[in-house]
């Protein structure tokens, strides 16, 4: 299950209520446009797309030509992950989002989506707002070496860095998995 009901409720509330919630994406579109630009990629996910914000920022020229799809559970029309594999999946600021529990297989969904390249940001400490229960919006507050723990069995690792709390990894899926 990669979300409860109860949870894509809480989810697709944030979304509509929040203006300031699920634009990390905006930051990172200049590193997502050089990647387009470098790997030529003809498919590209958004995974865990928000209000859409990554397609708005990115210019229609870097998107030309290319199938741009978007996924969030928490927004109305993109809330079914989508057939198929693509060649980039982008999932910025959506892993700490994860209810621990679904973990596992959100990241299973990631490997199952990424033919090439995944890029995934991650911010390892809490989150500004808060759930409408008093938690913080960032239910998965674990370091980068956590992370990484999780990521390596699925993914090989091509490149990363940052600092925290905010960091970026960009990864392969692995050829030895099913």
């Amino acid at each position: 299950m990669l979300i409860t009901k109860q949870y894509k409720r809480e989810q697709q509330r944030l979304h509509k209520d929040n203006e300031r919630y699920g634009r990390a994406s905006i930051k990172w579109a200049p590193t997502i446009a050089q990647l387009i630009e470098t790997e030529q990629p003809q498919t590209i996910l958004d995974y865990g797309s928000g209000k859409g914000n990554l397609r708005l920022t990115l210019s229609e020229k870097i998107l030309e030509g290319r199938s741009f799809t978007e996924y969030d559970p928490g927004i109305d029309g993109i809330d079914v992950l989508p057939e198929g594999k693509f060649d980039i999946v982008c999932c910025i600021d959506v892993l700490e989002h994860i209810e621990p529990d679904c973990l596992d297989a959100v990241l299973q969904s990631l490997f199952d989506k990424t033919e090439r390249l995944a890029l995934i940001t991650i911010h390892t400490g809490p989150a500004g707002k808060t759930l409408s229960d008093g938690r913080n919006a960032h239910l998965i507050q674990k370091g980068m070496k956590w992370w990484m723990k999780q990521l390596k069995p699925l993914f090989e690792i091509v490149d990363g860095s940052g600092k925290a709390p905010s960091y970026w990894v960009l990864c392969r899926p692995r050829k030895d998995q099913p």
